[in-house]
């Protein structure tokens, strides 16, 4: 039997969905004039100074002492950093909007590995809805190596990269959100990447270039909103959101809001930027959200529980 989601659970889902949708206007903004690795080490950096004060003044506990945290790093290593440094060079090389295409396939990718890793089972018509979603993207890749160069299949192969290191965080945080809060998950995140992304901004920029991307976003206001925007909004606010989420709902079914992610991203990359859209990205992206779709409806659900047999009607 099918439930409507907790109604706290869907608009955090909503919500997060919408910002990540937005973030790649603002990180193409920033990626134009700074250094990716840089521009995410200031951003998780941002992040991290900000769940270090809201825990110190007492907004919010951490529950760590005592566990081990293992797990927790694995989480965080693949989701922000192997899902950023992938994402960031993928983005570099495309457009915003087919970003957006993209991350549409993470609950595909989720249903995927969930069949090859956990042993679950995929209906016959579920698997005819992956295979339409997964069309929908050669379709848009195929057009746009043809159309624009090789450059541009190679920024969508890393935004698949992508895609699959954010459906693997989507599979572990489940069983992390048991043992730890949605607030200890996102400061674990936010300091990995912070020391992660630092360093390997220090490795292969030096001093000199991280403060001078520093100072580029310093000496630009619409930068500094950009950089707001990536460090507080899209980083601790969207990723305490997933991380709430993912503690209410099976990753299957909280990877949905991906699509949401989608419409935002291609409409604001088209219409705030005025990206180009063509007619086969039109029908990939449909194609991509209609696979989403069924793969969800027609998923097969033999004795789940309540809770994990959800979905939004």
């Amino acid at each position: 039997m099918r439930q409507r989601m907790p109604r706290l659970a869907f608009v955090s889902g909503l919500g997060f969905a919408t910002i990540f949708g937005l973030s790649f206007i603002f990180a193409k903004e920033v990626i134009e004039t700074v250094d990716p690795l840089a521009l995410l080490a200031m951003r998780f950096s941002l992040a991290a100074g900000v769940v270090t004060v809201l825990h110190l003044i007492g907004l919010f506990p951490l529950t760590l002492r005592g566990k081990n945290i293992r797990s927790l790093l694995l989480l965080a290593a693949f989701q922000p950093v192997g899902y950023f440094l992938f994402e960031i060079f993928g983005l570099s090389l495309t457009h915003t909007s087919q970003a957006g295409m993209m991350i549409a396939l993470i609950p595909i990718v989720v249903a995927i590995m969930s069949r090859t890793l956990l042993g679950e089972h995929i209906a016959l018509l579920q698997g005819a809805s992956i295979s339409v979603s997964v069309s929908g993207v050669l379709l848009i890749a195929i057009n746009d190596a043809a159309r624009i160069g090789q450059g541009n299949a190679l920024g969508l192969a890393l935004l698949f990269m992508a895609v699959c290191s954010a459906a693997s965080f989507n599979i572990i945080s489940r069983q992390v959100s048991s043992e730890f809060s949605p607030f200890d998950s996102t400061f674990v995140m936010m300091w990995t990447g912070a020391v992660s992304f630092s360093l390997l901004a220090l490795l292969t920029g030096g001093v000199a270039s991280l403060t001078a991307s520093f100072a580029a976003v310093a000496s630009s206001p619409q930068l500094i909103g950009a950089m707001l925007y990536l460090g507080i909004l899209s980083s601790v606010v969207a990723f305490f959101l997933v991380n709430y989420t993912l503690s209410r709902l099976p990753a299957t079914q909280s990877a949905i809001f991906a699509n949401v992610g989608t419409i935002v991203a291609v409409a604001a990359g088209v219409l705030l930027r005025n990206e180009p859209f063509h007619w086969y990205s039109g029908m990939g992206t449909a194609m991509i959200i209609l696979g989403v779709w069924g793969a969800n409806w027609f998923a097969a659900r033999p004795s789940l529980s309540t809770s994990d047999s959800t979905t939004v009607r």
